[in-house]
């Protein structure tokens, strides 16, 4: 078997495995991170806190779709990992081509759909009229670069799956730095407003799937079809949508929550929207850690339970967890004291009260990154143990808490609500996640005893 780039994850020290693989994987997704980082501290200093506020109030659409089409793509990624750790690489291959083929057909469904839908779910969302213009145009061209999306995600899932994290890390550095010139050019050259913020993003994340697309043909030998692999088969694609689909819907229904919140906050007023918007790309980019950590508990669980290989992936979740919670300790701290300063990268220091509220969503969530922690390390290893129905009751779970929050708690006490919003959707989370994975451990025990 070809292993020039791909990495073998069931035989060695879990630790090293772990970190070899999370390290890039994190840069990656800061990279991505900087994708957003950069319309929106572009955005908030050229054009001011109303623009700031539009592209802040599609935040949460944006992730119920953007997050699906980021979830089945993982999904996707699951049974080639699988077959890659059996070694039944005429599978794996058999795999990579249906996933194609259905990425291109969710791809055309889903933005059609939800360009059609866009500024209705605004209306529903009660964005407030001063920022309504904006949000629409910024949204809109995010969803017409949905193929973009699908493109991007399934080469990059496909390429952590069979053990490289490397490679999408050196396309999305790229693209990042590609972003943020076509952030000015439209928006300080062409004066394009927030919808020249939305092409530049779409424009680079398309680049990165391109390259990662050539990059593949020419260097994953194992992924080179052969007779009629590359053909569209059902019993692939009905094993695909097993697991794409859920995962697809859990960050969907993790994201109606977010929806729900991000309703109640856009009725607070422009103020409580930019002040939430400031404090969520800069969690984000705090929370890259957990996400990469999530995706290596995917990677690392799916190749050692296709070999049968259960002691790892114990300890595998054990190393994990412990990255991850020493982590969520330092990011407290650095938040705890820096978090107004960092939210200037947002807005001007005279902005004291958005820059106060900002920093109140920071800690606050912060203070609860240690459940996070479990949240996407549990949650993405019993996905990548072949689980990734169980994923969809830790978003109905998360979702509920949201809805909660939003419909009963905002209302009362405001602002600070919104603030509670995460960390009481990631313990209700925990709460199912931890007693599903001993569930899941022994049933596969029994399975693999008999």
């Amino acid at each position: 078997m070809a292993r020039s780039v791909t990495k073998d994850m069931t035989e060695g020290s879990p630790l090293k495995l772990i970190v070899g693989f999370f390290i890039p994987m994190l840069f990656g997704l800061l990279f991505q991170q900087l994708y957003n980082m950069a319309d929106t501290i572009i955005v908030g200093k050229c054009l001011g806190v109303s623009a700031l506020a539009s592209v802040g109030a599609t935040s949460s659409i944006n992730f119920m779709i953007i997050g699906f089409c980021t979830g089945v793509c993982s999904g996707f990624s699951i049974p080639v990992a699988q077959k890659f750790g059996e070694r039944n690489e005429k599978a794996l291959r058999g795999f990579v081509a249906n996933s194609g083929w259905l990425a291109a057909v969710f791809s055309v469904v889903m933005t059609t759909a939800v360009c059609l839908l866009c500024r209705k779910i605004l209306l529903w969302m009660r964005t407030p009229e001063d920022i309504f213009n904006g949000a629409y145009a910024y949204i809109f061209v995010i969803f017409m670069g949905i193929p973009a999306t699908y493109l991007y995600n399934m080469l990059s899932c496909t390429m952590r799956s069979l053990g490289d994290s490397t490679t999408p890390l050196v396309f999305l550095f790229f693209s990042s730095v590609l972003n943020v010139g076509l952030d000015f050019f439209s928006i300080l050259v062409l004066g394009m407003g927030v919808e020249g913020a939305a092409w530049a993003t779409v424009i680079s994340q398309a680049v990165s799937g391109v390259l990662c697309l050539v990059y593949m043909k020419r260097k994953f030998t194992i992924l080179k079809m052969q007779g009629d692999e590359w053909k569209p088969s059902r019993t692939y694609m009905r094993t695909l949508c097993g697991m794409g689909i859920p995962m697809g819907l859990q960050y969907s229904i993790t994201a109606i929550g977010s929806i729900i919140v991000q309703a109640s906050v856009n009725s607070l007023g422009s103020l409580a929207v930019a002040s939430v918007t400031a404090g969520t790309k800069i969690s984000a980019f705090f929370c890259c850690p957990f996400d990469a950590l999530g995706s290596t508990m995917a990677t690392f669980g799916g190749q050692n339970v296709g070999a049968k290989k259960l002691d790892r992936v114990d300890a595998g979740l054990r190393t994990g967890c412990m990255i991850g919670c020493i982590y969520a300790l330092a990011a407290l701290a650095v938040l705890w004291f820096f978090g107004r300063w960092i939210a200037m990268l947002f807005v001007d220091q005279g902005e004291t009260q958005i820059l106060d509220n900002a920093r109140m969503f920071l800690v606050g969530n912060a203070a609860f990154y240690i459940p996070l922690v479990f949240v996407n390390a549990v949650r993405f290893m019993i996905q990548g143990l072949g689980y990734s129905r169980l994923a969809v009751i830790a978003g109905v779970c998360e979702m509920a808490a949201r809805s909660f929050v939003g419909f009963c708690l905002v209302p009362v006490f405001g602002y600070a609500a919104v603030c509670i919003a995460n960390p009481a959707a990631w313990i209700c989370a925990d709460l199912f996640l931890i007693p599903a994975y001993c569930h899941v451990m022994k049933d596969l025990r029994r399975i693999f005893k008999n």
